[in-house]
């Protein structure tokens, strides 16, 4: 049995139609191996139908500027050169001719001559294509992504891994372009106008957290990695959560870029946010002043974490010998002051936690002026670092243990999940590649956007009237 595929092209311009031979398929008996097409056959068909069709456009939109609209002359051609455009479904490369602009509507600073078919194309790939790379590069590797679009589509062309990475990056840069100017705050309400409001949704929860990325230019084990910021902004009335990050010592906008996510998630300057932070400084001060309603609070498994860490270490710490004058410190009474400190801190009440960090870290201190057991001088050294971190953020404790009866959130494990799922997913597990703060930085704004489902949108606005956006975005 032989198919012929044709391609029927209809111009209605009162003109026959022309058709086109696409290819001829041929099969034997029906069986598992020759049931239907095969994925090369597939590839033929697409990129067969591709040729075709773009010929027959490209051969309209020279038809229709042949004749000046205006006086109704023949234009003169000059030349014809040759256009590449790549597509999903092919490489091809279009007669493009040059043609002189008519004498009724020449002026001095017009150009002598146009190509139609430049001024149709002013970008030498097609929108899908863009996005399509950009989508596989946002899950996986940059070598991967370009053997998977290989295999998948017809492109007709080599794809190289540095070519698909650059594209990328283009694509990110304009994302970042519209990104509007960073301000220090960005409540503009007045007080007397929150009261006129209509009434707000339920709250948004935002929480952040940080991971480490391959630095490209080590110079040292400690050099070796730099920190990006990542978050989670969840609506507590249901709907879809969304995630955004960034490189800090890259980006110059990372309160700009935090506050249009909480827009695009609808918030209004009367609805009550939530931020969540591990109480470190770079993320502390990044959610202050973009909301005139929103709340910071020190999560409490970052709390808790440390706290394990040290009633974990009292049990290596060395018993105290009996009968002995010199000042020495019960390792297991340590840990029930530690026990005691987490139940203060659980109920908000960071003075009395303070005062019971403040005397352990005395009696250590006290311990370690002589000679001691390095296992003491670390459990001191995390003891005071603790101490230091919850005084840095005890007006960001609140009552954990009457927020959790009342179903709000008290912790960011979401966004330590964030962190694995944005970041270390892509750029560290099982990952080899290293990487400099922009290319992290930029990849990570095409990643977000994939993962909240965005980038569609952003690619039927960047090309209003083609229909391959716009049918992507519906």
């Amino acid at each position: 049995m032989k198919i012929t595929v044709q391609l029927v092209i209809d111009a209605q311009d009162g003109t026959p139609p022309t058709v086109e031979h696409v290819t001829a398929i041929a099969r034997d008996d029906l069986s598992l191996a020759t049931a239907g097409l095969a994925l090369t056959e597939a590839h033929e068909v697409l990129s067969g139908v591709q040729h075709h069709l773009l010929t027959a456009q490209a051969r309209v939109a020279v038809d229709a500027e042949r004749h000046c609209q205006h006086c109704g002359r023949a234009r003169a051609r000059k030349d014809t050169r040759q256009i590449v455009l790549r597509t999903l479904f092919g490489t091809l490369r279009l007669d493009s001719p040059r043609l002189k602009t008519c004498s009724c509507t020449a002026t001095a600073s017009e150009a002598a001559t146009f190509s139609p078919i430049a001024a149709a194309l002013p970008e030498r790939t097609a929108p899908e294509l863009l996005l399509w790379e950009a989508k596989y590069a946002a899950l996986t590797s940059y070598g991967t992504a370009t053997t998977l679009l290989a295999e998948t589509f017809p492109l007709g062309r080599p794809l190289h891994a540095t070519a698909l990475r650059q594209q990328v990056e283009r694509t990110a840069t304009r994302l970042e372009n519209e990104l509007g100017e960073e301000r220090f705050s960005f409540i503009d309400t007045r007080p007397r106008d929150l009261e006129t409001m209509p009434r707000p949704d339920l709250p948004l929860v935002v929480a952040l957290d940080g991971g480490y990325v391959h630095s490209a230019n080590q110079t040292s084990r400690r050099d070796g990695w730099f920190e990006a910021v990542t978050g989670r902004s969840t609506p507590t009335g249901g709907g879809p959560a969304k995630t955004f990050a960034f490189v800090q010592t890259y980006d110059h906008k990372p309160k700009r870029r935090l506050y249009e996510l909480l827009r695009s998630q609808g918030m209004t300057d009367n609805q009550q946010i939530v931020f969540l932070t591990d109480g470190g400084e770079d993320i502390r001060d990044l959610p202050r002043y973009l909301n005139p309603q929103a709340e910071h609070y020190l999560d409490w498994f970052h709390i808790t974490m440390r706290l394990t860490v040290l009633r974990q270490s009292t049990q290596s710490l060395p018993t105290p010998v009996a009968d002995v004058e010199d000042f020495t410190v019960d390792p297991a009474e340590t840990d029930r002051t530690l026990e005691r400190i987490k139940h203060y801190l659980w109920h908000g009440n960071t003075f009395r936690a303070l005062d019971l960090l403040t005397d352990l870290v005395e009696d250590y201190e006290l311990l370690c002026a002589d000679p001691t057991d390095d296992k003491q001088r670390t459990f001191f050294t995390r003891l005071s670092e603790f101490r230091t971190y919850i005084d840095r953020n005890q007006h960001e404790i609140p009552n954990y243990g009457e927020r959790h009866r009342n179903g709000e959130a008290i912790s960011s494990a979401t966004a330590e999940a964030t962190v694995n799922h944005v970041i270390s997913r892509r750029m560290v597990k099982k990952q080899q590649m290293r990487w400099t703060p922009r290319g992290a930085h930029l990849l990570l704004q095409i990643r977000t956007r994939v993962l909240n489902h965005d980038l569609e949108t952003d690619f039927a606005r960047w090309y209003p009237n083609s229909d391959q956006a716009l049918s992507l975005a519906a």
